[in-house]
């Protein structure tokens, strides 16, 4: 199959709490493909460990989790955009074995040891990891350079979490196309699967529970406009938490046997872990599932069971707050349940039957859509929209000068999307009442513009704060920024201040223009650099960490494959010296130089042996092919 795209390819990434996807789109096939990773799995886990001698990014960062613990990062997404003192970021600390320190405007840092240097790290730097690799996959697959990516994102992340993700994009090399909402994402991917099964308006909505986030929106298809009607989510909520619950549990248990508690070290606690992951897995299609870990502390094993009733027990409350949620995002909607079409189920743990068994009797009964992949529909929404924004393929969607998004892909009909605001944004008034400018669940891209009075008499400027959230009392919001606007003409209390607008774009992303046509006065400011977002030097900064990452990773690589080849012109040598013509075929001085050979080859592949330098291995190879090879050549 030929997979060597011309030009700079557009690829699709869904960036998970716990796994992640990339796909793009291929013209010649007319359809989304997953990329597969170097294990061959069409999803790699968003684990980045740092060891003594290398970092490690996906399965080989997992797979290494349990004897690095306090190295081996995984769940970064719950941390960005986020405060180190938010609560929910304070609950996680407690659970997880690396280390959360409070960094510069209160930012949490991840610390790890690397190379037996202490090093911090902020979440969107463990992010654009994860984000290179997927980069690197693609790359691999394709054939070609990958820089332009569209990344998707929960619904229900603020627009802190939004621009932190793109940063991390950023800090990748990626250009991020576009901000994609997961559901909208796994929508197209319904849609494009099902169009040709309906005619006329479908209401469906999209259940997408993750690993640690939950979102559900309720859309309208009608021919190809994919229409968002209302979003609801819980942006900490998913499988990492039902894993908590049972790790939780058996921790209690290993306590309850053999008077041990193990719940303050690391390693037995991610040996636990994981075989909690495992079983909860398994309860998806077994009434029971084993735990068994070998050697799990102090050289006591640990065996034991749970059954699909406990597990449910365990983590009923969570699942009766997804349903809380469905309603939500229904009355929002003002659709009654009745009206929906499709159910379509999304995340991995949307598999689990308990989740599957509320959710259809919250719509009397009505069959789930399980028809495509729930691991892989957000990446193939997500490919399918990076080749609507492409424009250096070849039939490949086309943008229209609209405020509606829309695309013409070879083969496949034009599609609009359109997409909400999760959350309400204002600015607040006199007595910290929230003037909300954009109601949540408003189409976007939009503009809003309202007019504001002065509040007091000769007053000449006035500070504009802009939040985000639900609360009537203002500061109970979540705030983005504030701005000064002055040189406002003297009058009376209640003149005409300015005018504020509102513009948010595909992204989500905010900016706010306040103006005075008769002063002819003016101020905008698109929300980037506040406190909660990595300035513009620290970026930087990061790119280049990002850079010599890569360069030390290629390095490592380089000596790794320098000491294989070295290791297999000794295994070639001492089986040469085994031959029992040996005698017959070489000289004493040959079999001499073969035998000291290998002692200085063996000294310098020793692993105990860290000094030697990469450019002193790869020379010592050269005169091992220049000097060795006609004398072994003479054993065959």
């Amino acid at each position: 199959m030929k997979r060597k795209q011309e030009g700079n390819c557009a690829v699709g990434i869904d960036l998970g709490t716990t796994y992640s996807c990339v796909a793009v789109w291929q013209e010649e096939h007319h359809r989304v493909e997953i990329i597969h990773n170097d294990q061959g799995n069409r999803t790699t886990p968003s684990f980045v460990a740092f060891t003594e001698t290398q970092r490690l990014i996906g399965d080989a960062a997992k797979n290494q989790a349990a004897a690095n613990p306090q190295n081996t990062v995984f769940d970064a997404k719950r941390l960005i955009g986020r405060k180190f003192s938010d609560p929910t970021v304070q609950d996680d600390i407690l659970l997880w074995p690396f280390k959360v320190v409070a960094g510069v405007d209160d930012r949490p840092m991840i610390m790890v040891n690397y190379k037996d240097l202490e090093k911090k790290l902020y979440a969107e730097e463990v992010s654009s990891m994860v984000l290179t690799k997927m980069r690197e996959i693609a790359e691999t697959y394709l054939e070609s350079k990958v820089k332009n990516a569209v990344v998707t994102v929960p619904a229900y992340f603020n627009d802190s979490q939004r621009k932190a993700t793109i940063d991390a994009g950023v800090i990748a090399g990626l250009n991020v196309m576009r901000v994609m909402n997961e559901p909208i994402a796994a929508a197209v991917a319904y849609g494009l699967d099902k169009r040709t099964n309906f005619d006329g308006e479908r209401n469906i909505l999209v259940f997408d529970l993750g690993g640690g986030t939950f979102d559900v929106s309720l859309l309208t298809i009608k021919g190809n406009v994919f229409k968002v009607k209302a979003t609801a989510g819980n942006t900490h909520l998913g499988g990492e938490d039902f894993d908590n619950r049972m790790v939780k549990y058996f921790v209690e248990e290993f306590n309850r046997k053999n008077k041990v508690d193990i719940s303050g070290n690391p390693k037995a606690l991610r040996r636990l872990r994981t075989a909690c992951e495992r079983a909860k897995r398994s309860l998806s299609f077994l009434v029971t599932a084993t735990i068994e870990v070998d050697s799990l502390f102090q050289g006591i094993d640990f065996s034991s069971s749970i059954n699909r009733a406990k597990f449910e027990e365990m983590n009923m409350d969570l699942f009766n707050d997804c349903m809380k949620i469905v309603g939500s995002c229904l009355m929002d909607a003002k659709m009654d349940k009745s009206r929906i079409d499709d159910v379509v189920l999304v995340g991995g743990s949307s598999r689990i039957p308990k989740v599957q068994q509320l959710l259809q009797e919250f719509f009397n009964g009505k069959e789930l859509c399980k028809s495509i992949n729930p691991d892989e529909a957000v990446a193939y929404g997500a490919a399918v929209q990076a080749a609507m924004l492409s424009v250096d393929i070849k039939n490949v969607p086309k943008l229209e000068p609209q405020n509606n998004l829309q695309l013409v892909l070879h083969n496949v009909p034009q599609l609009v999307l359109q997409d909400v605001t999760p959350l309400s944004l204002g600015i607040s008034e006199l007595g910290d009442i929230m003037n909300v400018m954009i109601a949540r669940n408003t189409c976007i891209p939009i503009n809003q513009t309202k007019p504001f009075v002065t509040t007091v008499d000769n007053q000449f400027s006035t500070l504009f704060k802009v939040y985000e959230g639900e609360r009537t009392r203002a500061s109970d919001n979540n705030l983005l920024a504030s701005f000064t606007f002055s040189g406002i003409p003297p009058g009376p209390r209640g003149s005409h201040l300015s005018n504020v607008c509102f513009a948010i774009d595909e992204n989500g992303i905010l900016t706010v223009l306040a103006n005075n046509n008769a002063a002819g006065i003016s101020k905008a400011i698109t929300i980037t650099n506040h406190k909660d977002r990595l300035s513009s030097e620290e970026i930087k900064k990061l790119i280049q960490e990002a850079e010599n990452y890569q360069i030390e990773d290629k390095k490592f690589l380089r000596k790794a494959n320098t000491l294989n080849a070295l290791d297999n012109y000794i295994y070639k040598m001492r089986t040469a010296l085994k031959k029992e013509d040996i005698d017959t075929k070489l000289s004493s001085e040959e079999i001499e130089k073969i035998k000291s050979t290998i002692v200085v080859t063996t000294y310098l592949v020793d692993e105990s042996n860290h000094v030697v330098e990469i450019d002193d291995l790869e020379h010592h190879l050269k005169e091992l092919k220049t000097s060795m090879e006609h004398i072994i050549a003479k054993t065959i």
